[in-house]
């Protein structure tokens, strides 16, 4: 029995219970002025009742019903379903991913905001009038033992005159009890409507995966950008950099022409760089150095042949004039080829072949050196950036070893937009 008043107690008195009555009468006074504004305007067809004050209850309850007009029409501005559920995180213990965060687009979002505004406002008006009009009536039956009921017996308290005024303190408890209900029961069907009403629709579900998509597409976007650029620099520098100190005695020449290459390369990478970076800006400004196409794959060869590697290109007339999407494309999936090639085959020769036709082919071979470098822990996403940069121009790679021979082959559409 104790256990049952204590759980009784704090669902109509705890924490919870409190927050839901405060927006409750946050619901009552945002009511006041719709209340007002209709009373004012039923006042003026019918003349006979009060603008401000409504001769009966069962009047101002109609007053009541009618100004949710007005309260769901103002909730169908996009900005309303917001701030309502920003409120009811606070204050209601409703989880805020049941509840949509932005403004109400389409009209069955605001159509259900309008709805739950009118809810809010309707349960808060009731619960505002009862927690402003009933305390004092029961606080003044429970002293009528004491101070007696007043001799104007016309009053609704002349019921508790002579030996019923002994129920008169039990008749304010159940006041005040009735007062705690209605707050309990209007904040718990408040609390149970929000997800439906505030809950994000189908629009938003949709809306918000389109966003989550365009969000992993540019982390994968700037993931290819920075694993292509510079980690095919850090390749080329190391090897630069071992091959000049090997041959700093004996060959200073070399080593200051593999110098210079490291001095290129690190300068073409951080360019490279800062127009990736650019996009993560929260001003949005990226560097205005245009990002390489295939008329900038002569430096490439020359930086890749500095670091060791020997590159026999075979490339056409025109490169100048393939659409620009495609020609950066395919300068990364060359600039990845070749650093594959540096990083696990070493200083061996490559054969490089593109050929232009109705479609684009780039192919790049290499012999698999016996003892080649290990694969480096984390690595391998060089054939899986390629692959995704195909894809996005609906075209296709294959890659794989054939008779000691490694073989990348792309396929680019020259025609058609990418995804």
């Amino acid at each position: 029995m104790t256990a049952a008043l204590r759980r009784l107690g704090s669902a109509l008195l705890g924490h919870r219970a409190r927050l839901r009555w405060v927006h409750l009468l946050l619901g009552g006074a945002l009511l006041m002025p719709y209340y007002l504004l209709t009373n004012t305007v039923t006042g003026l067809f019918i003349p006979s009742t009060n603008i401000f004050f409504s001769p009966t209850v069962a009047w101002q309850l109609a007053i009541l019903v009618l100004a949710m007009v007005p309260a769901a029409i103002t909730a169908l501005h996009p900005l309303v379903r917001p701030m309502e559920s920003g409120a009811v995180r606070a204050l209601c213990g409703v989880p805020g991913d049941a509840l949509a965060e932005g403004p109400g687009r389409s009209w069955t979002a605001r159509g259900r905001t309008a709805a739950w505004y009118a809810l809010h406002l309707f349960c808060g008006g009731i619960v505002s009038g009862m927690s402003l009009a009933t305390p004092p009536a029961a606080l003044y039956l429970i002293a009528v033992p004491v101070v007696g009921v007043p001799g104007d017996k016309g009053m609704w308290i002349a019921f508790f005159d002579g030996p019923r005024a002994l129920l008169a303190p039990l008749a304010g408890c159940l006041l005040l009890m009735l007062v705690l209900g209605t707050s309990w029961a209007a904040g718990s069907l408040l609390a149970r409507c929000a997800p439906v009403l505030l809950g994000p629709t189908a629009a938003d579900r949709l809306a918000a995966a389109e966003e989550h998509a365009q969000r992993l597409a540019l982390r994968n976007r700037l993931a290819r950008e920075l694993h292509d650029s510079v980690g095919h620099a850090l390749s080329a520098v190391t090897l630069q950099a071992s091959a000049a100190r090997r041959v700093l005695d004996a060959d200073p020449e070399f080593a200051r022409q593999a110098l210079a290459a490291i001095e290129e390369t690190t300068r073409e990478a951080v360019g490279e760089l800062d127009t990736v970076l650019g996009l993560l800006r929260e001003d949005g400004t990226a560097s205005t150095a245009p990002a390489p196409t295939l008329a900038d794959l002569d430096g490439l060869l020359d930086r890749t042949r500095a670091a060791g590697g020997t590159v026999d290109a075979t490339l056409p007339d025109g490169l100048d004039k393939v659409p620009a999407h495609v020609s950066r494309e395919a300068y990364r999936i060359v600039q990845e080829g070749l650093g594959n090639a540096l990083r696990h085959a070493g200083p061996v020769p490559v054969r490089l072949l593109v050929v232009i036709g109705h479609d684009m082919e780039v192919t790049l071979e290499n012999p698999v050196r016996p003892g080649a470098a290990p694969r480096r822990p984390g690595g391998g996403r060089g054939l899986i950036g390629i692959a995704e940069r195909a894809r996005l121009l609906r075209g296709s790679s294959s890659a794989g070893e054939h008779d000691g021979v490694w073989r990348l082959s792309v396929r680019l559409p020259l025609r058609g937009e990418a995804r």
